[in-house]
């Protein structure tokens, strides 16, 4: 199965293993909207970064009722961590697909990357957003980031890498054949451009 799709000089790829061991300029954090840490993702970048990650959580303003919007990111550094960024963003809960989940985790996608290019981020780590405790369904949410991640490469052609990083298998494969049919469909828009 396809393990990297290209986009231009851009490359996204795919990884099975452990965010919190990527050396990459920023890894991208699935945050609650406290930004005080949590399970999952969350609870493994707090306690592999160390207390500085959540010392900088504590001083970034935040919007109404003292919460990070979903679908917007903010950015702290990476405390011990490989990369220098930690880059958190919240994803929307699952709510049976009523209450705009779709694009509310493009947002997230997308605000993250815009987040990376600001710091002048040549890779960038993420997870898949919102698939464990918020129940956001795995197949529709590993297509909503790998478009989203795509449309944001072809538009501002950085950062130059992306990795979609999933920790169980079944994570993996699922994602895996999301990229082995988007490189299918790029391959016939190039065939189609070239008459």
């Amino acid at each position: 199965m396809a393990k990297e799709l290209h986009v231009g000089d851009c490359v996204v790829r795919l990884h099975r293993g452990d965010i919190t061991q990527m050396a990459v300029d920023a890894i991208v954090n699935a945050a609650n909207s406290s930004l005080m840490g949590g399970g999952g993702v969350d609870g493994a970048i707090h306690r592999a970064g160390g207390p500085e990650i959540l010392e900088e959580c504590k001083r970034i303003p935040q919007g109404p009722g003292g919460r990070c919007p979903t679908g917007q990111a903010v950015v702290t550094g990476a405390g011990k961590l490989k990369a220098k960024y930690v880059i958190h963003t919240v994803g929307p809960v699952w709510h049976g697909g009523k209450k705009g989940e779709d694009e509310l985790l493009k947002r997230a996608y997308h605000h993250s990357l815009m987040r990376a290019e600001e710091r002048d981020c040549n890779s960038v780590a993420f997870p898949s957003i919102s698939t464990g405790a918020y129940r956001f369904p795995i197949e529709k949410a590993s297509r909503i980031a790998v478009e989203t991640i795509v449309e944001f490469l072809r538009e501002r052609k950085t950062p130059k890498e992306v990795v979609l990083v999933l920790f169980s298998e079944r994570d993996y494969r699922v994602y895996a054949r999301v990229f082995a049919s988007m490189a299918e469909e790029t391959q016939q828009e190039e065939e189609k451009e070239r008459g």
